[in-house]
């Protein structure tokens, strides 16, 4: 099979194979995000439904409250203390109060639970209402719900209950209004929900019970199984219900029991969420998917023949630039002109000529502080003999001035003067390259990076705002996500408060210190910025050869030290700067020096 007939035939299963794979999980996702909205939603909508109840029954509750203060209960609980009461007089005084008070239901009911008058019953006078004995204090319960018996069947009623008393007796006051078509026309539901109202009447399913905002329920055997279960088990379930053969008819059915007083199931509301929307967007990104698939394939047979002619082409590249590598030259750089497989072998071949190079400058800036280190041992090993000699000679010279005090005292005194000093000056250089030829090897334990920085700028606090010299603003920029690293906390202090001290001293006139930390390309970045007046690029290739300084009372040590414990680490330290435009130190560490870097590790 030639070439272009093997990548037409690559090209074409990879991007049906991807297509439809991405369209699959696309599809997965939808339905996913879309069931985990309509789940928020039915609760939603179900904490609308509590919440509207709750407020249809406090409004229930002031209507009976009124009822239960008017000049009619106190007429009527007066006629009860009397010692034969007639409540015949009351029989349809409940009607006028409860078309008074805008109530559906109505009933004033004695203290020994006959009914006095009832608006929705009027012929049930003098039956028992026993219920109403069974709280002793209905003052202080909250609306609930009931099922009213009527004339005509019975029906399911939100009621509040109040007592009047008055002569040690109790006159009931039982108001409120019917749950049906109308109490879900009020609810504020959103676009595409709707609510029904099942009102229990027993284990058996009734569909004339099933009724909605206008009035009964279209299919309700539609409904049957999941009414049923919910009866049998009184706890809110949800459900799918497809009402014809089209998918879009599809609705989820979130059901929540409503129980009575007593925990009697008396009714189920359920709430219907549409599904159309899901099986129209899943539908969409079938078509879409199909539609990018025959696309695909007639690009395919279309790139094919190109890709055959250009494939070999950056190979060819790679190969002249890995040539140029053996012979010498590292600085060689392949160009990346595409994000296939060709494209990542010529990143990799670029990470590594880049990490070819970085080895050879970390292994030339440790072989260049090792020269340092053995030439700082040679110059102290040569300068201190002759001291103790030239120390003997000074104090053999003092002892002759004592003996005889008036010859050559002038002369002594001021030769003795003169040597002491520069033996001390001599001893104190002496010291400074002593101290940086015997360096320690870090002792490696984990450190958190962020943590030294703030402990290094909060060392130096006090002299960012010293009194009488100009403020130094500290800006800390710490990457949170910074991983700790295996350091030797001391030396990394060390190296730290050398660069905060020497930006410092770049701002005489006051400026901003910048500390920075960050992540790149698996290193620890470390960055110490001034507003200082910058260096030029001549001083920045000097900036860390030992002895070298730019300051007036420097020793040139400093930044050497910071290099040595730096390399030490196995990184690299650079510095950036431009005149009148600020200095920044920067230090890219490992998470892990590697082994032959430091004597020992601690956890």
């Amino acid at each position: 099979m030639s070439l272009r007939k093997k990548l037409l035939a690559l090209i074409a299963v990879t991007v049906l194979a991807t297509v439809a794979l991405v369209g699959g999980i696309v599809a997965i996702r939808a339905r996913q995000a879309f069931e985990s909205l309509e789940d928020q939603r039915s609760r939603a909508l179900a904490d609308q439904f509590r919440r509207e109840f709750t407020r249809r029954g406090l409004e229930v509750t002031r209507q009976v409250e009124s009822v239960a203060s008017g000049e009619v209960a106190q007429r009527i609980a007066v006629a009860q203390s009397q010692p034969t009461p007639d409540f015949a007089q009351f029989v349809n005084e409940a009607q006028a109060i409860a078309a008074a008070h805008q109530l559906e239901f109505l009933e004033v009911v004695a203290d020994d639970g006959t009914l006095i008058s009832s608006a929705q019953w009027p012929a049930r006078f003098g039956y028992k209402e026993d219920w109403l004995q069974q709280e002793s204090d209905w003052t202080s319960q909250p609306a609930f719900l009931r099922r009213e018996e009527l004339a005509d069947g019975s029906a399911l009623a939100l009621i509040a209950v109040r007592a009047l008393r008055l002569n040690d007796r109790n006159l009931y006051i039982a108001g409120g209004h019917r749950v049906g078509k109308d109490f879900l026309a009020g609810l504020a539901l959103p676009a595409g929900t709707r609510a029904l109202l099942y009102r229990s009447a027993g284990p058996q399913f009734v569909p004339q019970n099933l009724a909605d905002s206008s009035g009964f329920a279209a299919q309700p055997d539609k409904l049957q199984p999941l009414i049923t279960r919910v009866s049998a088990h009184p706890v809110e379930t949800s459900d799918t219900i497809q009402w014809s053969d089209d998918p879009a008819s599809a609705e989820s059915i979130h059901a929540i029991p409503l129980q009575g007083r007593d925990g009697s199931l008396l009714g189920i509301l359920l709430l219907a969420s549409s599904r159309r929307e899901l099986v129209e967007l899943i539908q969409h990104i079938k078509t879409i998917s199909l539609s990018v698939g025959a696309i695909g394939i007639v690009i395919a047979v279309l790139f094919s023949g190109w890709a055959a002619r250009r494939v070999t082409r950056p190979v060819e590249h790679l190969a002249a630039a890995a040539r140029e590598v053996g012979a010498g030259d590292w600085r060689v750089h392949v160009d990346v002109n595409s994000d296939d497989e060709i494209g990542e072998l010529a990143t990799a071949f670029n990470n590594m000529t880049r990490e070819l190079i970085e080895q050879r400058e970390r292994l030339v800036q440790s072989e260049r502080v090792a020269a340092w280190r053995e030439l700082a041992r040679r110059l102290a090993h040569e300068l201190k003999n002759p001291l103790f000699p030239l120390q003997i000679t000074v104090e053999n010279l003092l002892r002759a001035r004592e003996q005889n005090p008036a010859q050559f005292e002038e002369v002594f005194q001021e030769s003795t003067s003169t040597l002491l000093a520069e033996i001390s000056n001599l001893k104190g250089i002496i010291g400074r390259f002593s101290d940086f030829a015997k360096m320690p090897r870090p002792e490696l334990r984990g450190i958190a990076v962020n943590d030294l920085a703030r402990d290094v700028v909060k060392l130096f606090q006090a002299q960012l705002t010293a009194p009488g010299r100009p403020e130094i603003k500290a800006a800390l920029q710490l990457d949170d996500a910074l991983p700790a690293i295996q350091a030797d906390p001391d030396l990394l202090h060390r190296a730290l408060s050398n660069l905060v001290l020497n930006a410092l001293d770049a701002m005489p006139t006051g400026g901003t210190l910048t500390v920075r930390t960050s992540q790149h390309d698996g290193l620890v970045r470390l960055e110490v910025g001034d507003t200082g007046s910058g260096l030029t690029p001549e001083e920045c290739e000097r900036l860390f050869t030992p002895y070298y300084t730019t300051k007036q009372h420097g020793t040139g040590l400093g930044l050497a030290i910071v290099q040595s414990v730096v390399s030490d680490h196995g990184g690299r330290i650079s510095v950036r700067s431009q005149p009148q435009q600020g200095t920044t130190f920067c230090i890219d560490l490992p998470q892990r020096p590697p082994a032959e870097s430091a004597r020992g590790v601690h956890a």
